[in-house]
């Protein structure tokens, strides 16, 4: 007898995301708007060097102006759908991320356009925001597959994908020509199979008991995953 793959009971399309806020406990996500304009550029220019750009396909930008144009033309669609991060420490947006490549008749959806201020990096709130999105598509809305995508050369990029339970794929060799240079792009994803056991990783990581006083970690997001 053929293995045609296994069957899905009752599957339908997906809803698409929504434009709403998601709240957590360190951090808001606000579908974006003209408003985050000046609170976004202003944190995205902590990092005098740029490098936070350095493997988007866009930026720097050396004026709000500037900036708010690149906004006019990139962030206002349904897909991407981008929203804000606004750590509730500060109550301003330091960073943007989106749903994209959204498909809602297989159920697959990405989250991209990844770019964080320096104060927002490797903080609690940046790690619930991005957990905020994917429990949005996986949870609420049913999507069987969520993907992660990076340059292949950004190491950063590919450590916090495995640091949040992705499973690597691949490479996708000269998929891309960006700012004049070759991309080749790392593929990685995580299964609704998965999510479970990925959702009780963060929960327990983000869990007001795993950080001391000064606000450190006391078991790594991995660590939690695995217990």
């Amino acid at each position: 007898m053929k293995n045609l793959g296994h069957e899905v009971p009752g599957w339908t399309p997906r809803t698409h995301p929504k434009k709403e806020i998601f709240e957590g406990r360190t951090v808001r996500m606000e579908p974006i708007n003209e408003g985050h304009a000046e609170d976004l550029f202003a944190a995205f220019r902590e990092d005098q060097a740029g490098l936070i750009w350095d493997y988007l396909p866009y930026g720097p930008f050396d004026s709000l102006s500037e900036f708010e144009a690149w906004m006019q033309q990139t962030v206002f669609t349904q897909d991407p759908q981008f929203y804000v991060f606004v750590p509730k420490a500060t109550g301003k947006a330091s960073g943007v991320a989106s749903l994209m490549r959204i498909d809602r008749a297989h159920g697959v959806a990405e989250v991209g356009h990844i770019n964080m201020a320096p104060s927002l990096q490797r903080t609690a709130a940046a790690t619930e925001g991005l957990y905020l999105l994917m429990r949005h598509c996986m949870q609420d809305l049913g999507y069987r597959r969520f993907e992660w995508k990076c340059n292949a050369l950004n190491q950063a990029s590919r450590r916090a994908a495995e640091r949040y339970g992705f499973t690597f794929e691949g490479v996708f060799r000269q998929a891309n020509v960006f700012k004049g240079r070759n991309r080749d792009t790392a593929w990685f994803s995580f299964l609704d199979s998965e999510w479970p056991e990925i959702a009780a990783g963060f929960e327990t990581w983000l869990d007001p008991s795993n950080f001391d006083s000064a606000g450190k970690q006391i078991r790594t997001l991995t660590q939690c995953r695995a217990s």
